[in-house]
């Protein structure tokens, strides 16, 4: 496993017919059809491949079932484990579409709306299906053969896969679906072309057809050949194979948010100084960026520094970034204070900065002074309060549990509930952030709680990062963000409840 400690995001995707329309697994009566418009929980399928015979694929349903056909084409969608009618091949096409061919009987499947069946004999317009990634469209992109990450190499104005750990907004590379195809998207906005260099506008030479080959992604471009890694720095570009052989394989992995906290003294918490942890720096380097990740029972959090340690609660209360594996010293609660946030470690105390930046967890409660005598006198009034900014989400794109933000077709009011996405811009505004959509207005929330995308003047939202890979947006209201059931943004939520989480 590479040195970031990431496991491969899990292969989700919907399944589009020659009619346009989504292969579906209805709730009742596990049966499917090809009459969705849009990519939604139905229409989600996630891929697993048999242990043993890397090219069988298995196609699971949101229900947890598999999909199958038997020897007379019929396909349903309700066996609940691998049996042999369950055992697909993936037969790719030049123009980026998968026909999906059952092994145990070598027909292929397709059809339209209702009338599905796995019956064909050979390969037409009926049996090829367009393949949309229903994963969250950002992440790090790591090579299999070299184990590096790619990131955006601003100063040869190209990717270059040479990063041990995706460290910082260079590395977050967008997924942008467009026509059946996909094209990686950089930090600044920028296209990466098969020549591997990076324009403004998307066009044929930056479209890649996705391709699966042992569980892993090549990207094939519009003349045939795939992206790889090529020379010392891993400038990555189209090659000259036709195949995709080792060096054309890429996984994608989830990009965890990266930080820098500031501390009541006005300095950034920071490792210049060695392992021991103290807010005494006025830049924000990679020494002073920490990559947060939130377990998924605690929905506690380490602090990854970018040479791979945690942030450990070591003699005394004192805080060093010295540990090489997750313990309960490495493990802090977050309380979220509107535009600031209070960490708390293993030992039952707040940390907080001794006048010579030093960080400490040592404090009883948030706010409280202690006295002058203790631990070389500790800054009063906030010295348990830090202000954390989120540096690595420049590009914001945010799916609820019914859909992507998006704007509305027909109004200024946003969208939850769309298959694909728009990317709108993040802003750090003193402790809370601004949200920018590309026409460079702003978000708002109106006196009824309807959130708009057309403000003049920017308006404070916070971010609390509360889940793994989810955070909520709380407005200047006090209330949540939350998609309503007819799929309308509002900025009404009282409680954190599933509608008011975010993947991000």
């Amino acid at each position: 496993m590479p040195a970031n400690g990431n496991r491969p995001l899990k292969l989700q995707f919907g399944l589009i017919n020659h009619d346009s329309r989504y292969l579906t697994a209805e709730s009742f009566g596990f049966k499917v059809n090809a009459s969705a418009p849009s990519l939604k929980k139905k229409q989600i399928w996630t891929l697993e491949q048999d242990s043993q015979e890397t090219q069988v694929v298995f196609l699971r349903s949101h229900l947890g079932r598999y999909l199958a056909s038997d020897k007379d084409g019929k396909v349903t969608c309700e066996a609940d484990g691998h049996n042999s009618d369950c055992r697909f091949l993936i037969v790719a096409q030049s123009d980026g579409r998968w026909a999906l061919q059952s092994e145990q009987h070598l027909r292929f499947f397709g059809g339209s709306r209702d009338y599905l069946s796995c019956f064909a004999q050979i390969i037409t317009d009926a049996e090829l299906w367009a393949v949309h990634l229903a994963l969250h469209p950002q992440a790090n992109l790591l090579s299999v053969a070299r184990k590096r990450y790619a990131h955006l190499s601003a100063d040869d104005g190209e990717i270059a896969v040479d990063m041990n750990i995706p460290w910082g907004v260079a590395a977050l590379l967008t997924l942008v679906y467009l026509d059946g195809k996909y094209c990686l998207k950089t930090c600044d906005s920028r296209f990466l072309s098969n020549d591997g260099k990076l324009l403004t506008q998307s066009g044929r030479a930056t479209a890649y057809t996705l391709e699966l080959k042992c569980g892993k992604l090549a990207f094939k471009d519009c003349e045939g050949k795939y992206l790889s890694p090529i020379g010392p720095t891993g400038t990555l570009r189209s090659g000259r194979c036709s195949k995709p052989g080792k060096d054309e394989l890429f996984d994608l992995e989830e990009s965890h948010p990266q930080v820098v906290l500031m501390a009541a003294n006005g300095r950034y918490v920071s490792l210049r100084q060695g392992v021991s942890l103290a807010a005494n720096q006025e830049d924000e380097t990679d020494m002073e960026t920490f990559q947060m990740e939130i377990d998924k029972e605690t929905r506690k959090c380490t602090f990854r520094s970018s040479q791979g340690n945690y942030w450990a609660l070591v003699a005394h209360g004192g805080i060093q970034s010295s540990a090489t594996e997750v313990s309960a010293n490495t493990m802090f609660a977050v309380e979220w204070l509107d535009h600031k946030v209070a960490l708390k470690a293993n030992n039952g105390k707040y940390i907080c900065i001794k006048k010579n930046g030093q960080l400490l967890a040592v404090s009883d409660s948030i706010g409280t002074m202690l006295p002058l005598t203790c631990f070389n006198c500790l800054l009063s009034g906030e010295d348990e309060q830090l202000t954390l900014k989120l540096i690595n989400r420049p590009m914001l794109i945010l799916r609820g549990e019914n859909g992507f933000i998006c704007h509305h077709k027909n109004s200024n009011a946003l969208d939850a509930s769309r298959s694909v996405y728009d990317i709108f811009t993040l802003q750090f505004s003193n402790g809370a952030y601004n949200i920018k959509g590309v026409d460079g207005r702003f978000w708002y929330v109106t006196s009824t709680g309807l959130v708009c995308s057309d403000g003049e003047a920017p308006e404070d939202f916070s971010l609390e990062l509360l889940e793994h890979g989810r955070l909520a947006i709380r407005c200047k209201n006090g209330k949540y963000l939350r998609g309503d059931q007819g799929g309308t943004l509002k900025g009404d939520g009282h409680s954190l409840s599933s509608s008011a989480l975010w993947e991000y």
